[in-house]
């Protein structure tokens, strides 16, 4: 079942992978979402979703989002973690296993689909030129001679900071979804 998500374009995304003990999953399944809710109160926590095993035995996966890496760290020393984490040990196998999602990767991440579904690096590499290469031709027919009369480090942070902010929150989450039967086909 899925908690409230964040988009995948935003902050850090940590992915952890755990086997349920045989017989455990229903009540596996609770205590992630208990932890979900707990994990609301955080400040910085942005979404949550628990992804079933593609097949009986294997691997759930995690999915926690926090706006800032300090959030996440602060999640990880925290006492509500503990908690959670000691109440699962009852119904896991063994310890979870932690991959951290952050900047271009994050993009592609599929929130729905198992993590080692992930898209070739070659296609993510051409999805993401498709982003860039009309954003920065817009930009500098449009803003740069506006920014001409900057000296060249601010000027190049300025258009730099602009061209991120629009692929990371305009153009990204748009062009994913209009790709996304080719990126993650196999």
């Amino acid at each position: 079942m899925n908690s409230p998500t964040s988009s995948p374009s935003t902050g850090v995304m940590r992915v952890a992978r755990r086997r349920a003990k045989l017989g455990c999953e229903p009540a596996y399944e609770a205590l992630v979402r208990g932890m979900f809710a707990a994990a609301h109160s955080l400040p910085g926590f942005l979404g949550a979703e628990l992804i079933p095993p593609a097949c009986e035995g294997g691997q759930y996966q995690v999915v926690m989002r926090f706006a800032t890496q300090q959030d996440l760290d602060r999640w990880d020393v925290s006492d509500l973690r503990r908690l959670w984490h000691k109440r699962l040990a009852a119904v896991a196998d063994g310890d979870p296993e932690y991959r951290l999602l952050t900047g271009l990767e994050a993009w592609f991440t599929q929130a729905s689909a198992p993590v080692n579904h992930q898209p070739v690096r070659w296609k993510m590499a051409c999805i993401t030129w498709l982003g860039i290469f009309p954003t920065v031709s817009l930009l500098l027919a449009y803003v740069a001679p506006h920014l001409a009369v900057l000296p060249f480090l601010p000027r190049t942070a300025l258009f730099t900071a602009l061209v991120v902010l629009i692929m990371t929150w305009g153009v990204m989450p748009r062009l994913v979804p209009l790709f996304r039967h080719w990126l993650f086909k196999a």
